[in-house]
């Protein structure tokens, strides 16, 4: 599957349902930079759940400017409390 047609799921898949599945009950949603394994958030789950509206840009890192903070919108709490089927 390409990234466009990845982007226009109405679901998310497992890897991108754990990342927004982190936010929920952290104040103000805001998303993990890591995994619970300690390593980086793929770019490309972070650039999906942005395109399907699931996350949003939150602030700018001063000390790391390329690395996107994130956090979920109510479309995102959403898809990540659906049931998985």
């Amino acid at each position: 599957m390409n990234e466009s047609a990845e982007s226009s799921r109405s679901t998310p898949t497992p890897s991108q349902r754990r990342w927004l599945e982190r936010g929920i009950g952290q104040p103000g949603g805001k998303l993990p930079l890591f995994d619970e394994y300690g390593q980086k958030v793929s770019e490309r789950t972070v650039r999906i759940c942005l395109a399907n509206g699931w996350a949003a840009p939150w602030f700018s890192n001063p000390l790391k400017p390329d690395w996107l903070v994130c956090k979920l919108t109510p479309a995102g709490i959403a898809a990540a409390s659906r049931k998985r089927s």
